[in-house]
């Protein structure tokens, strides 16, 4: 009997600390985002523009994408995405989804010119606490191999009080629960520079990194993309 009040003493206390801020349900706004993009495609050639669409859970799923350029004697693209440099210029496109009867939309710049150059590789952003627990940093994420490695810089600073601490990548920065997230890894490091390797997403695939006391299902930080 006292191992069991003292057990339910220690989940009161750790909760009562780690949730920090009101819990929030798991709602996002849906959005569709243009995927794999150049800043400049060559005279002539031809490139493959994918678009993303994300539920109201933060969930990827599959609906008809519409294309359009603002100039087609420039670049033309058709429905399936794929654009072909037809005269130097510049142009944006636009890609939109209709999804519970709104019409969700996306731009990118694009120029025609000399040569096809691909769109930076490397996102940075901030780690931020959203508990009572120290949690700071910075990172930044950058294509490799046939992934993403998620640099943590030499600022990063974690509360070792926090159990079963892990870091997700997600869309949903209020749930890891059915929403796409990828799990990376337990926490390993709580100080100074470290990084992880993350095989099979791309740059763009997720908004935010999270960080969450596994066994408690709670959320305690999160990175997010600036």
């Amino acid at each position: 009997m006292r191992i069991r009040i003292w057990s339910w003493l220690f989940a009161a206390i750790f909760l009562g600390g780690c949730i920090g801020d009101d819990i929030v349900d798991d709602f996002v706004p849906p959005a569709v985002k243009i995927m794999n993009t150049v800043d400049t495609l060559a005279l002539g050639s031809t490139w493959q523009f994918d678009a993303k669409y994300t539920n109201n859970i933060g969930k990827e799923e599959t609906l008809p994408v519409q294309w359009a350029s603002s100039n087609e004697d420039v670049l033309a693209i058709d429905g399936s995405g794929l654009a072909t440099g037809l005269a130097k210029g510049s142009v944006t496109l636009t890609t939109k989804v209709e999804a519970g009867g709104e019409m969700l939309s996306d731009q990118w710049p694009v120029v025609v010119g000399d040569e096809t150059v691909v769109s930076s590789g490397t996102q940075s952003g901030k780690i931020v606490s959203t508990s009572s627990y120290l949690l700071e940093g910075n990172f930044e994420i950058s294509e490799e191999g046939n992934g993403i490695k998620i640099f943590i810089s030499d600022g990063y600073r974690a509360s070792t009080a926090l159990p079963g601490l892990y870091i997700y990548l997600g869309n949903n920065k209020s749930s890891i629960s059915g929403n796409g997230t990828k799990e990376i890894q337990m926490v390993q490091v709580y100080s100074g520079a470290h990084s992880y390797q993350v095989d099979g997403v791309g740059l763009n695939d997720f908004k935010y990194i999270l960080y969450w006391c596994k066994p408690f299902n709670v959320k305690v930080g999160e990175g997010v993309v600036e």
